[in-house]
């Protein structure tokens, strides 16, 4: 689930609990029209909730993919909301999540200048992530900026929400207390439930045989999730007719893989849906794939995850080794995993579940109960809300208006 969608969901959860929140943002750029985008130009002040909740937006660009004019941007996007927020009235606690990654660093300023307590929540963390997705090197100019910037954001955070204990675990060793720490995994996509395969549109629209077994993908085609691996898997099991592979995906790898299955009898590319689509998207295979390369996979804990089990649908995953998920699918017996870049052991493990009928259905059902436990949005929100409260009852203040 995209962080904007998960904020977008917790600011009406901190609004229902009794805050006043106010969230200053650029006009939305990612995955939508330009009418639609055109249109919030006219919504620069929406209120909802009674006057509880306050959107203020103010116009920037669209992201480009050259990376000193999206760095601009950034810079751009971070001067209004400086300005902006420093202009708020009567705020007792700051927010931010970590995308973009300058955003910590800017809620460190607006601390110093409204004096008060500052929340932050670790999204993903900069600058390792970009060393996993190859745009920069360890210790390379980049990475040492980097590094100062994230440095700065923790020194400055009051309290830092990390979305898995192996995010927790990397802040801790770079120097970080371990009371500033506490760990609240994102929820699952509220408005993913599972769609029974009779009556999944997605069959139909897309030509689908729904009689036979299906391993799905969606998501990010890059470097980093490795799904030509899955392409590999799939030319081991050309010869089994009723096992077929269906991606929906985005990303810099997307062609390369479009033209490798173009080739290939079992294997079905698709573009990425829209947001409402996706409990039809993790609804449609037996089995959905989770994917990263061997040793990038052990800090991350991908969203989509829960939403593929939100689905009722058991995990495919291809991770490292004992792993903070290796560890959550296999204590909820909730998937089936084998070890990241071993694409023979990944072809083993779909025939062996496609002979499994019975097996899948009960690891469909605990896969329910592991997002019903761990991942449910009341669970997970009220851990926010819980947090908010606490700092807002620090030395700093006694209101309950969240910036």
């Amino acid at each position: 689930m995209p962080t904007e969608t998960l904020q977008y969901q917790l600011a009406h959860a901190f609004a229902d609990a009794g805050f006043h929140v106010e969230v200053i943002c650029p006009i939305p750029s990612r995955g939508i029209t330009e009418e639609v985008r055109i249109s919030y130009r006219h919504k620069k002040r929406e209120v909802l909730k009674d006057g509880r909740f306050v959107i203020t937006r103010f116009y920037m660009p669209r992201e480009g993919k050259n990376p000193f004019l999206r760095a601009f941007r950034y810079f751009m996007q971070n001067a209004v909301q400086y300005w902006k927020a420093i202009h708020v009235k009567d705020a007792d606690v700051l927010f931010c999540a970590s995308t973009p990654p300058t955003q910590g660093a800017l809620c460190g300023l607006i601390k110093n200048r409204l004096k008060i307590p500052f929340v932050y929540n670790l999204q993903d963390i900069f600058p390792d992530s970009m060393v996993n997705a190859g745009m920069t090197k360890k210790g390379s100019f980049l990475w040492k900026l980097g590094r100062r910037v994230e440095d700065y954001s923790y020194r400055k955070a009051d309290q830092i929400i990390a979305i898995s204990q192996e995010g927790k675990r990397n802040i801790l060793a770079k120097g970080v207390p371990e009371n500033k720490v506490k760990v609240i995994y994102n929820w699952a996509n509220t408005s993913i439930q599972p769609v029974p395969r009779e009556k999944n549109k997605l069959f139909d629209e897309l030509d689908l045989d729904r009689d036979k077994f299906y391993i799905t993908y969606a998501g990010n085609l890059g470097p980093v999730q490795n799904v030509g691996l899955l392409l590999d898997a799939a030319d081991q099991l050309k010869e089994h007719k009723d096992i077929r592979f269906v991606i929906f995906g985005a990303g810099v790898e997307a062609q390369a893989l479009a033209d490798r299955a173009k080739n290939m009898s079992n294997v079905n590319l698709f573009p990425m849906m829209p947001q409402d689509r996706l409990a039809e998207v993790y609804s449609l295979g037996d089995l959905s794939l989770v994917i990263a390369r061997k040793d990038l996979g052990a800090a991350a804990m991908p969203s989509k995850t829960w939403s593929i089990l939100a689905a009722g649908t058991p995990v495919l995953l291809s991770y490292d080794e004992g792993s903070e998920l290796w560890n959550l699918i296999e204590q909820h017996d909730c998937g089936v995993y084998v070890p990241a870049d071993d694409a023979n052991m990944l072809a083993e493990k779909i025939k062996q579940a496609s002979f499994d009928k019975n097996s899948l259905a009960r690891i469909s059902n605990n896969a329910l109960a592991a997002v019903k436990k761990e991942a449910s949005f009341e669970v997970c929100s009220k851990g926010y809300v819980l947090t908010m409260v606490n700092e807002q009852r620090t030395e700093y203040s006694e209101g309950k208006n969240v910036l």
